[in-house]
Formats: structure tokens, sequence, C-alpha cells
């Protein structure tokens, strides 16, 4: 690649795998929700399967977040209640 120019990239998608029927499905960032709590146990994304329409809510860590934010994946930050 020459420095300066950009290369055109189509739209990104993701693996996931549904824990109900086990389908391994291919989603888009806007199929994807993420939200972060106020730890790592409070961090998950969410979709829900295209194969059965179960919601399913996954663990995220660091590198999963990473991925899904730069991927376009739409975020909500959890704020915890005193």
């Amino acid at each position: 690649m020459v420095p300066g120019t950009t290369t055109a990239v189509g739209p990104v998608l993701f693996k996931a795998a549904c824990p109900d029927c086990r389908a391994r499905v291919e989603l888009s960032a806007g199929s994807l929700r993420l939200a972060i709590g106020a730890s790592h146990r409070k961090t998950f994304y969410a979709f829900t399967c295209p194969e059965c329409g179960v919601a399913v809510r996954k663990p995220a860590g660091e590198r999963i977040v990473e991925l899904l934010t730069v991927g376009g994946v739409r975020t909500l930050r959890l704020h915890s209640t005193f």
C-alpha cells in the first residue's frame, strides 16, 4: 500500500455462535449491541440469532470491545447506581 492512499473496505462482518441452536453466524455491526459496564463482569455484547431468534448475550473482554467498537457496533455505557 502506498502511504497516503486509502483502500475501499466493504461492510464488516463479525462471526458469532448461538449457544441455543449452535449455529455459527456472521453478523453486521448493526446486528450487534455492545454494553460496557463498570467492570469486566458487566461488559457484554448481544444479538438475536438469525437462525433461531433467541436473544444471545455474551461476555466481552478488552479485545472484543476494541474489535466491536472499531467495527462500528453501537455501544451503550452502563452506569452503576449507588
